[in-house]
């Protein structure tokens, strides 16, 4: 088969994907998501596109499997320390101070998987706030395209070695161990709302304090990353925060977001009334040196 039948075979397969699943690949990177496509055929030992097509159309469960292995769910608790850190130790208690004793927080985790981003958040708002007022203020969202990976996360069962960026200390406060895994606490897990939510199809949480969107981005096209930006600037208010994954880069729409920390990834909301100026001066510098780039398009 040539690259262009090869590339009809792919089309082919994405749409029969988006009528039968809804869900719609088109904004996802091309190579990767043939690499991925690739994977799960060679694990399934089927030889071309066609045939693979043919094997989603009479194996309905195959769907989740294939969506598991585009998607990756590669996650884990207080995942690259350091920037956890800094979003504990510099960002919360400013974003916190903004707001009265008995104002909600709203927090959303943005493809959460399996859960331990949003439980990570949950013991940091815990250990500043305390758990009474935790659980009377705080709403987190946490939203994933994939129902198995939420499945894990609502049961909230991880194993010792998923524990290992855990401290003993949090471990002993925040799980509940039961035979040879640790169960995270009930009364804190009902704070946390998981849902399935798509960040290209489906309109985004709003009035938000935090927005953590990790290691998501990256798995799109610049155009869709430019949507979903949008979307994702629209959903925080005025004072929020947006907290992006080691991986990512803004390189696009940077007029909507500041800098807190650029090494871990950290941005504060522009408000709207703002944007049109920043786009403004943006355009402006860049007619003046042809040859240079703002620093804000290397954030």
């Amino acid at each position: 088969m040539n690259n262009s039948d090869n590339d009809r075979s792919f089309v082919a397969l994405l749409d029969y994907l988006k009528r039968s699943q809804g869900f719609d690949f088109s904004g996802y990177k091309r190579s990767s998501l043939q690499r991925r496509v690739q994977k799960q055929m060679n694990v399934r030992g089927i030889a071309t596109l066609e045939d693979y097509t043919t094997y989603l159309e009479t194996h309905p469960d195959e769907f989740a499997s294939l969506l598991s292995t585009i998607l990756i769910n590669v996650t884990g608790f207080f995942r690259d320390a350091a920037a956890w850190s800094y979003l504990q130790e510099q960002v919360l208690p400013s974003l916190l101070a903004l707001k009265s004793a008995d104002t909600p927080i709203r927090v959303w985790s943005a493809g959460c998987a399996s859960g331990e981003e949003a439980y990570t958040l949950v013991m940091l708002l815990t250990e500043i706030l305390g758990a009474s007022a935790f659980r009377q203020r705080v709403k987190i969202y946490a939203t994933d395209v994939d129902e198995a990976a939420l499945h894990q996360a609502r049961h909230a069962s991880y194993s010792l070695q998923a524990l290992q960026a855990v401290s003993l200390e949090l471990r002993n406060r925040y799980f509940e161990p039961i035979g040879d895994r640790f169960t995270f606490r009930a009364d804190l897990r009902r704070v946390v709302i998981f849902g399935r939510h798509n960040l290209v199809q489906d309109a985004p949480i709003s009035r938000l304090d935090l927005l953590v969107c990790r290691n998501t981005l990256m798995y799109f096209n610049a155009e869709m990353q430019a949507r979903i930006l949008s979307r994702l600037h629209f959903a925080l208010s005025n004072t929020g925060i947006l907290f992006l994954g080691k991986a990512e880069m803004l390189l696009t729409h940077t007029a909507l977001f500041t800098p807190i920390n650029r090494s871990h990834r950290l941005f504060a909301k522009v408000p709207k009334v703002h944007v049109r100026d920043r786009l403004n001066q943006n355009q402006l510098a860049e007619s003046r040196a042809p040859d240079s780039h703002s620093a804000v398009n290397h954030l």
